[in-house]
């Protein structure tokens, strides 16, 4: 008996979204193998992280297992590169940052959507558009709350 595996990750070329920099990352791919769980545990694996929480009080970010938002901080010689990797069912897009308040305003986007159509718990009251979200739901969630 033959076991398929499925990989979740590539070292590929690409350009930084916020400064259109050519670099070669770390890129999540589509994964359809199995289900979100497993998803996770893979890229959890491979040195990313998988927030659950946004946002000054920690309002979900994403709809486990379904909607996954996945983070990375990677150091180079030009300084660091951060990125942000969404799955959904399966289907995965990565993105790549050189400035880090470019990056949180992406997963500032993934949350709001989530939240706007009600796939997450989120807050009240929201904005019409994510560039309108207020500062205290445009940051990661710190784990301490005031």
């Amino acid at each position: 008996m033959r076991f398929i595996e499925e990989t979740v990750e590539e070292t590929r070329p690409v350009a930084t979204v916020d400064t259109r920099e050519p670099v070669i990352v770390p890129v999540l791919v589509d994964y359809h193998l199995n289900g979100g769980y497993d998803w996770m545990a893979e890229v959890n694996a491979r040195g990313w992280d998988t927030p659950g929480m946004w946002g000054h009080e920690g309002w979900d970010l994403g709809q486990w297992p379904y909607i996954i938002v996945a983070t990375r901080t990677l150091e180079t010689e030009a300084g660091p590169l951060y990125a942000v990797a969404t799955y959904t069912e399966g289907d995965v897009e990565t993105r790549w940052y050189r400035q880090q308040e470019r990056c949180w305003e992406a997963i500032s986007t993934e949350a709001f959507g989530c939240w706007k159509r009600s796939e997450a718990h989120g807050p009240h009251g929201l904005p019409e558009h994510a560039a309108d979200l207020p500062d205290d739901l445009r940051r990661p969630f710190t784990g301490l709350l005031h």
